[in-house]
């Protein structure tokens, strides 16, 4: 998992929002984040900077995340999530997964990190 600036998130790799408005947990996240087939998770809102939404258990989210949440959904059997239509999110589009806080992911879709991964070229395509 890569760093692409010094003082930076850590980045996971990329996901593709897929036709059926689903996308792939990258495996790594799943460990890091305790994401198993069957649990329920909560999409929060992000940043204005970094765009995007965050997902996190939603039995482990604090309440100040709580007040940030759009929707809830859950894990599938091959560590698929379907997006919600409060989640804004295009078909086809790529959005940068992030080691966000302890208790959600980040999907990034704007900002100076996503700028940064576009110019890497060693990311993991999910």
């Amino acid at each position: 998992m890569p760093q692409l600036e010094k003082g930076g998130k850590w980045v996971y790799g990329w996901v593709v929002v897929r036709r059926e408005r689903s996308i792939i947990l990258p495996p790594d996240a799943c460990v890091e984040y305790g994401f198993r087939s069957g649990d329920e998770i909560a999409f929060t809102r992000s940043s204005r900077s970094s765009g995007g939404f965050g997902i996190g258990r939603a039995d482990r989210l604090p309440l100040l995340l709580m007040e940030r949440v759009l929707a809830q959904g859950r894990i599938d059997k091959r560590s698929r999530v379907f997006l919600p239509p409060e989640v804004e999110a295009q078909t086809g589009s790529r959005l940068l997964v992030a080691r966000g806080s302890r208790h959600a992911l980040g999907f990034l879709s704007c900002g100076r990190i996503f700028e940064a991964a576009i110019r890497y070229r060693n990311l993991e395509i999910y």
